[in-house]
């Protein structure tokens, strides 16, 4: 072994490292890129969304047909609790806030007596909470002042004028009809 090849060896681990370390440097466009895409994340949607104008809609005495009319199947009907109907509601959506809500429908002899629940949103207001803040942005509202539409007339009255000298060359084409005739 010489007394170069050592240093030599040193050199060469020092370049290599010194080479990995530029790399994290470099301001590489595709992976600027890559850093930005995140996963497609589904819509999570479960359960029966109740709102305030079906809860509204239950009267005291109503049958257990009656009330699954209004609310829909329940999510929880348990043997343990059967004078007891859960439903529950939860959404997920990428841009906007996780929604959770809790309704439990009581009955007293087959017949519904109270509830407890969440605060319900009304139906236009949990349509409203579904858009994203993205799908919220007003559109500009479009206007043109009196000169700007008198302007858009008059190019559109030249544009739309009826060509008054008919191409001299043209000859008019004849078609076969498209029935034989009748016999």
């Amino acid at each position: 072994m010489t007394p170069l090849q050592p240093l030599l060896a040193r050199s060469c681990g020092l370049l290599l490292l010194t080479t990995l370390v530029a790399c994290a440097f470099v301001d590489d466009p595709v992976a600027r890129a890559m850093r930005k895409v995140t996963p497609y994340r589904i819509e999570v949607v479960q359960g029966n969304f109740v709102s305030k104008e079906q809860v509204q809609a239950l009267r005291p005495g109503m049958t257990r047909n009656q009330v699954k009319e209004i609310l829909g199947t329940p999510l929880i009907a348990s043997v343990f609790h059967a004078d007891r109907w859960d439903y529950a509601f939860t959404i997920q959506r990428k841009g906007t806030q996780p929604q959770q809500r809790k309704l439990s429908v009581f009955f007293q002899n087959e017949v519904f007596y109270r509830y407890e629940a969440d605060e319900l949103p009304s139906e236009s207001e949990f349509a409203e909470r579904l858009t994203t803040s993205e799908e919220r942005k007003k559109v500009p509202r479009l206007q043109a002042t009196p000169q700007e539409l008198d302007k858009f007339k008059s190019q559109t009255s030249v544009s739309n004028a009826p060509d008054t000298a008919p191409e001299a060359n043209s000859a008019r084409k004849q078609y076969p009809p498209l029935e034989s005739p009748v016999k």
